[in-house]
């Protein structure tokens, strides 16, 4: 593997449009309260891209040092596992991304965040500095998060709290309680995403003494608890939409079809290697649904 392959590798670019999805919910209802801006939904963008990979990367430093990922790992083989790149090398591309982290969050909040009040900017910058603490000690130091059953906690927050709703108050300077539902639902089939991660690598987890939520309930009871995740993210979505009342909004969960056979799929597996393919299932699924949230307020002509 060359130096440039193991870079695109360990910034795991399959995972950007699942980071993306609460971006592009929490737009969509901005966009439908007629708060649009084209400014902040590019910041946001961009922004949610450099957390993702400040994550990524740190993941692979903090799995290698905890000696998780090494020969028995089901998953692809990592960066720094594989000596390409050196621990050295990796930490000064995490602190180079955390800064980066910071340009950009900043650069959001200032444009987001014009009309606030201080404290709201002050509440912001904050949330900022937690996010980029969670992408780094998710599996960085000694009580990293995700090495105590804390990662879908943390992935349904972020990835949904924070994404959806936070985004959405940039724009429109309001909460909107009702938001919470598509809120929740993307950090659901978030944490799904993570589940599926867990149950490919339950067994060397287990070995090493990194306890994510699969290995404290088991594989049997990890697969009943990714159909819950699925299922209640898809209802959530869907009574978002009833509460709407804005019918055409419906073929948003088109995709929830190819999750439904999905499930069959994760009820059959036996072999962790299986559970694989069906991370990519998941994550672009989510990503469609958020798509097709975004384009048909915005083709069909929806305000609020």
């Amino acid at each position: 593997m060359s130096k440039n392959k193991a870079w695109i590798n360990a910034m795991r670019l399959r995972t950007l449009p699942l980071s993306l999805s609460g971006i592009i919910v929490g737009s969509a209802l901005a966009y439908y309260n007629d708060k649009w801006d084209t400014i902040i939904f590019s910041l946001a963008l961009l922004t949610t891209i450099l957390f993702q990979v400040l994550s990524n990367l740190a993941n692979d430093l903090g799995d290698t040092i905890k000696g998780t990922d090494n020969e028995h790992r089901v998953g692809p083989e990592r960066a720094v596992q594989s000596g390409v790149i050196s621990q050295q090398e990796m930490k000064k591309a995490v602190a180079i991304n955390s800064i980066l982290c910071v340009l950009s969050s900043s650069t959001l909040i200032y444009f987001g965040a014009r009309n606030m009040t201080i404290e709201m900017t002050l509440f912001y910058s904050i949330l900022a500095l937690l996010c980029i603490l969670a992408a780094i000690t998710y599996t960085i130091g000694k009580k990293a998060y995700g090495y105590h059953g804390m990662g879908d906690i943390m992935v349904f927050i972020f990835f949904g709290a924070v994404s959806v709703l936070g985004v959405f108050s940039l724009y429109s300077k309001f909460f909107d309680y009702e938001n919470i539902l598509p809120a929740i639902s993307i950090g659901l089939l978030s944490v799904a995403v993570l589940n599926l991660n867990n149950m490919r690598d339950y067994v060397n987890d287990k070995n090493l003494g990194k306890n994510t939520i699969a290995v404290k309930i088991g594989p049997n009871q990890a697969k009943l608890y990714h159909v819950l995740l699925i299922l209640l993210a898809l209802a959530s979505f869907a009574q978002f939409i009833n509460l709407l009342n804005e019918p055409i909004l419906f073929l948003t969960l088109t995709p929830g079809i190819f999750l439904l056979f999905h499930l069959r799929k994760v009820m059959q597996i036996t072999q962790p290697r299986n559970f694989d393919p069906e991370l990519k299932k998941v994550a672009l699924s989510t990503f469609a649904i958020s798509l097709l949230f975004f384009l048909l307020i915005i083709y069909s002509g929806l305000y609020d």
